[in-house]
């Protein structure tokens, strides 16, 4: 939002005094003096009043590599969360950009940063999700064809958009979507009677997960890695 207009939402500021402020120099955004209400910011911009903190909030960006057993949620009565997998001091400012069931495995991403996550699953970015999965039985060679073309879901009136099933051996897959439709990949395996084992994502985007960071381990995403889902 405009400077100006941040100001003027913080407690005892008009609008008024808020341009004051600017055009006396009394403003600084990331430790420079902003004189113009025009001037842009963002969440996370460190922005100070007469060198008073008005915001200090710090954009944080993580990924963990969930194990089973763990919701995907920031609190639950029933079930360990993957919130309690965290130690940082922000962990409850954080939400998730992309969930996995509480049996399902692999990349989460964590961030604070709303607009970020957005841009994860705008359904015109088409961001690619990649997950391998193990199933019960042998899969039957039509699903690959089948996948590629769309199942239709009766509950919500909807055809899947084509997914790419690459064949690792008799009974697991990679799988590649570009949406995230509730149990999705599970209800598409059960249109071949085929129970779905395991589901580990290892990628979003750009993001991968790798093989160095252990289940239930998370690290800070790095700046090249941010930065592959505003670009």
């Amino acid at each position: 939002m405009r400077v100006d207009r941040f100001l003027s939402n913080q407690p005892n500021i008009s609008r008024k005094q808020a341009r004051i402020y600017l055009a006396s120099g009394q403003v600084s955004v990331a430790g420079k003096t902003v004189t113009d209400p025009n001037f842009a910011v963002t969440p996370f911009c460190q922005i100070t009043l007469d060198g008073q903190p008005l915001q200090s909030q710090q954009a944080r960006y993580f990924m963990l590599n969930k194990p089973t057993g763990y919701l995907s949620a920031t609190e639950d009565d029933q079930h360990p969360t993957v919130m309690e997998l965290l130690d940082h001091n922000d962990r409850h400012k954080l939400h998730i950009a992309g969930r996995l069931d509480r049996s399902s495995t692999g990349l989460l991403l964590l961030t604070n940063d709303g607009r970020w996550s957005q841009k994860l699953t705008e359904p015109d970015k088409q961001v690619a999700k990649i997950y391998r999965v193990t199933t019960a039985n042998p899969i039957d060679p039509e699903t690959a064809e089948v996948f590629a073309d769309g199942i239709y879901f009766s509950y919500e009136g909807i055809t899947t958009k084509p997914v790419r099933l690459e064949q690792l051996g008799d009974k697991e897959v990679r799988l590649t979507l570009y949406e995230g439709r509730y149990h999705q990949i599970k209800r598409m395996f059960g249109r071949f009677r085929n129970p779905v084992l395991t589901l580990h994502r290892e990628q979003i985007g750009e993001i991968k997960l790798g093989s160095n960071l252990k289940p239930g381990h998370y690290r800070p995403l790095t700046d090249t890695e941010i930065a592959s889902v505003i670009s």
